[in-house]
């Protein structure tokens, strides 16, 4: 609760919630009812097999309520039960700066819960519980590679104050990119990959809750929402783009959060643009249109130890040169982004990967033992 994280026009850091109040309406009763008489029991059958319905009700008690307390406040977010010891996982920044973390279940179950590790890059964060067994009812873990574009996709979470609210989506996009929350040297911030991104409605209050698949199984963690648009208290406004943590990325993270109360990420020591233009691209020279263009190299990185080589400026200022790597283990590099992700996804510190880079119009491999992130 300490920063905003603003990315192009806006986006928001789904941390903070409000309760929406009113007067309940009274409902209409038809010419011949009888006020006077006795509420009758209703059946209500179980939900169709593989319905929305049905993953609702089998979800529910795995998804919980957060709410946070600080010096400066409090706040709101989402997350949902890891495993059977009483690891629940949200985002990082639903709970930053919290004095007490109180974490509440559909049963109506409210206890107090310590964060027990946070990982800045991924905005992710471990907090325990101690509740009886029988509260505790771990989500089923999927694979997020498995996704594809106009997948449907289900979020479950407490945005606005509104637990237990349930929207539906696709998937928009894959892969995609944001700032971390991770200060890199030299300022800016390091980049969190193999981002997903949806149009199910995500608002303030479902950060760190739960996105899954058709079969129930979360394939992410909400984050963030890009908008220009809020409501006349000031909160924030679904626009159709909110963005996920992958589950793969979460998968290899959450443990080492557990055990050791951190995680390393595997680090090269460049910077890059993932999306260079026409101009751009016949200004620099570049052979051709696809890969990740090398526009930085940190002192003393794993890249400038394996020669990886950043432009340089001509006599006007214009960079020149520049590594352009088109291929990491054999595996064809279109951007940045898809190299971050297979790094993230695959690697760690003290692995060895083979690049490929175009350099001066000839193919040069290069091989670069990673370390972590400083």
């Amino acid at each position: 609760m300490k920063r905003i994280l603003v990315i192009l026009t806006v986006l928001i850091l789904a941390t903070i919630s409000c309760q929406a109040t009113g007067t309940p309406q009274q409902p209409a009763l038809p010419p011949d009812s009888n006020i006077n008489s006795q509420p009758q029991n209703l059946y209500v059958p179980p939900p169709e097999p593989g319905s929305l319905s049905a993953l609702y009700e089998s979800t529910l008690p795995g998804v919980v309520s957060i709410r946070v307390f600080s010096d400066v406040g409090s706040g709101a977010g989402s997350g949902f039960v890891f495993d059977e010891q009483g690891h629940i996982l949200t985002n990082f920044h639903v709970v930053e700066g919290a004095t007490e973390v109180e974490v509440d279940f559909s049963s109506g179950l409210k206890t107090f819960g310590t964060v027990i590790g946070t990982d800045l890059d991924s905005d992710l964060a471990v907090v325990k519980v101690d509740v009886p067994a029988e509260e505790l009812h771990p989500l089923a873990i999927g694979n997020s590679d498995l996704l594809r574009v106009g997948d449907t996709v289900i979020a479950i979470g407490n945005p606005f104050g509104l637990s237990g609210t349930m929207t539906t989506g696709i998937v928009s996009a894959l892969g995609r990119t944001l700032d971390s929350m991770n200060d890199a040297p030299g300022g800016g911030f390091f980049t969190a990959g193999d981002i997903i991104q949806t149009d199910a409605a995500i608002n303030p209050g479902n950060s760190g809750g739960p996105l899954f698949n058709l079969n129930g199984e979360v394939i992410g963690i909400n984050r963030a929402i890009r908008t220009t648009s809020f409501s006349d208290g000031g909160e924030p406004l679904n626009s159709g783009i909110g963005f996920a943590i992958s589950i793969n990325i979460v998968k290899r993270v959450a443990p080492a959060i557990i055990t050791n109360g951190y995680y390393d990420y595997p680090y090269m020591g460049i910077s890059s643009i993932s999306d260079l233009n026409l101009h751009s691209i016949e200004a620099l020279e570049l052979p051709q249109q696809t890969g990740a263009y090398v526009t930085g190299v940190s002192p003393n990185s794993p890249a400038e130890k394996a020669g990886v080589q950043a432009p340089s400026a001509n006599e006007d200022g214009v960079p020149i040169g520049g590594d352009l790597i088109i291929g990491i283990d054999g595996m064809e590099v279109l951007q940045f982004d898809a190299l971050l992700k297979y790094l993230i996804n695959n690697k760690g510190p003290g692995d060895i990967v083979t690049l490929t880079v175009l350099r001066d119009g000839q193919e040069v491999i290069l091989e670069m033992t990673l370390d972590k992130r400083p």
